[in-house]
């Protein structure tokens, strides 16, 4: 696929994840990560392989939350900014950004402290996105 075919995201986009009827979610745009992550609270890992969590929805109001049922596709061990690594369970569901459609893996992880709900990694980008840091 050439450049020019590409879809061009910034380094911060709002994207949708339309399975779970969230319509809009801040997300940072991060090349250096490979996995995408999003702001979750109380995760419970359930029978089944599957894993309930809230999925926070505000970056001003952190109580507005999103109660989510997934099937865990893996655990991963991921290294954070500050080094330190931590194991996290991996979901799956459809991510909606520049207007394309795609299914994409996410880390559950609190994203407390940091300005974007969601991280959304190389993976996820692979193929379908190039990124103008300008945007």
């Amino acid at each position: 696929m050439a450049v020019s075919s590409k879809i061009v995201v910034g380094w911060r986009e709002s994207i949708a994840l339309p399975d779970w009827e969230i319509p809009s979610l801040r997300a940072k745009v991060d090349t250096g990560a490979k996995t995408s992550a999003i702001d979750v609270d109380q995760i419970k890992l359930l029978s089944g392989g599957r894993v309930r969590f809230d999925v926070v929805l505000s970056n001003l109001h952190r109580r507005k939350k999103k109660w989510i049922t997934a099937k865990v596709v893996r655990e991963t061990v991921v290294r954070s900014s500050n080094g330190s690594r931590e194991t996290r369970y991996v979901v799956a569901t459809t991510l909606l950004l520049g207007g394309l459609a795609k299914t994409a893996e996410f880390t559950l992880v609190s994203r407390e402290n940091m300005l974007c709900r969601m991280l959304i990694g190389r993976s996820a980008l692979a193929r379908h996105y190039v990124v103008d840091a300008a945007r």
